[in-house]
């Protein structure tokens, strides 16, 4: 057998219907027995990257089925297929973390600031500059950036900002009644803009169709089969997402790395494969799905985690750090001009992406030399 058809052979096995049922089964067994048996303590650190690997594996199934019905459904709705999976695998492992032993009040202001930065600047930094150095120029819809951009400001002063300076709160927190009504803004926000992007203004974000759109689009139809093994998959992430917190946890403690590296390291599992997704749309001269997947995954971040994260810590009686510090103010707005210019005029080079990931590099330097 060739190593193409073991390839083939391989990637038939993990997509098909019993992967995301071995990942539930696997699933439970960490969830019940955990990374550090009691009998073998010398098995934690193994048990925990086999513990990674599977949830890697896991998200990628999850991802590829994601993506099987994006191809199908077509722009824009198939990156808000894609982009609400991601979601549902950030808020899963976001609130695990919060749930897990002590719990990290910041974990997700954290969480949300590290995947606005790897995003606005990692990420598309990576596409403007490999697209550039294939393509030389490319071009996007700028009205399509400045919608994106018009609700991503408010979300991210409203959120990650404002709470440290309000005063009903005490220090960079909101309120019972302020939590409320931010996640209810938020949320309309977020549903007006979800009505903009797929009925009143479609064209906005539309995406030249690529070959294996076209493929998808003329192939029989897979009837409910992705949305199953994509429900699948995401239940098997969120049942490892318990596990993982705790995991990740004690990893961080012992190595005595800053406790908001938590929040840049569930930021990029979380994105790594629709990061995958967008760098090979751009290097395809692709560069409007690129953009959609990329503001589309930090509009839905803040959107929707806010929401979620907010409801739980009035359930629990938790408290919510949300104020980000100084410092994180000061790249939070840089990022944000910076967008500004870069994505209101339609083309984009080398130039642009090397800007963007100079932003990248200062986030990461300041988290561990604050």
């Amino acid at each position: 057998m060739s190593s193409t058809e073991k390839g083939s052979g391989l990637a038939a096995i993990a997509h098909g219907i019993a992967a995301p049922i071995v990942c539930v089964a696997l699933a439970v067994v960490f969830l019940v027995f955990g990374t550090e048996p009691a009998a073998f303590p010398a098995l934690g650190p193994v048990l925990s990257l086999v513990l990674l690997g599977v949830l890697l594996l896991t998200v990628a199934i999850a991802v590829h089925h994601a993506e099987t019905i994006a191809h199908r459904l077509g722009e824009p709705y198939g990156t808000l297929v894609l982009t609400m999976a991601v979601t549902v695998i950030e808020c899963s492992l976001i609130l695990a973390v919060m749930l897990s032993g002590k719990g990290n009040p910041a974990l997700a202001r954290d969480t949300v600031f590290s995947v606005f930065m790897l995003v606005m600047n990692g990420l598309v930094g990576l596409c403007f500059l490999i697209g550039g150095l294939r393509w030389g120029e490319q071009t996007f819809r700028a009205t399509s950036a400045r919608s994106y951009l018009m609700v991503l400001l408010p979300f991210g002063v409203i959120t990650m900002v404002l709470p440290g300076f309000t005063t009903t709160a005490a220090g960079p927190f909101y309120s019972t009644a302020q939590i409320v009504f931010v996640s209810i803004v938020t949320l309309a926000l977020y549903g007006i803009f979800l009505y903009v992007q797929t009925v009143r203004h479609r064209g906005f974000f539309d995406v030249e169709a690529s070959e294996a759109d076209i493929a998808a689009a003329a192939a029989p139809g897979p009837g409910m089969r992705p949305y199953l093994l994509l429900a699948l998959s995401l239940v098997a992430i969120v049942l490892f997402a318990k596990s993982f917190a705790a995991s990740i946890a004690s990893g961080v403690a012992a190595v005595g790395a800053p406790p908001a590296i938590i929040g840049v390291l569930v930021a990029l599992l979380v994105l790594l494969p629709e990061s995958v997704a967008a760098i090979q749309a751009a290097r395809e001269d692709q560069l409007q799905r690129s953009i959609n997947l990329a503001l589309g995954s930090t509009l839905a971040t803040i959107g929707l985690t806010f929401p979620a994260v907010g409801a739980l810590s009035l359930v629990m009686g938790t408290p919510l750090v949300l104020g980000l510090g100084p410092t994180e103010m000061v790249l939070l707005a840089l990022t944000m001009v910076v967008s500004m210019v870069t994505f209101f005029g339609g083309r984009t080079n080398i130039l642009s992406g090397s800007v963007h990931l100079v932003l990248l590099a200062t986030f990461v330097f300041l988290v561990f030399v604050p």
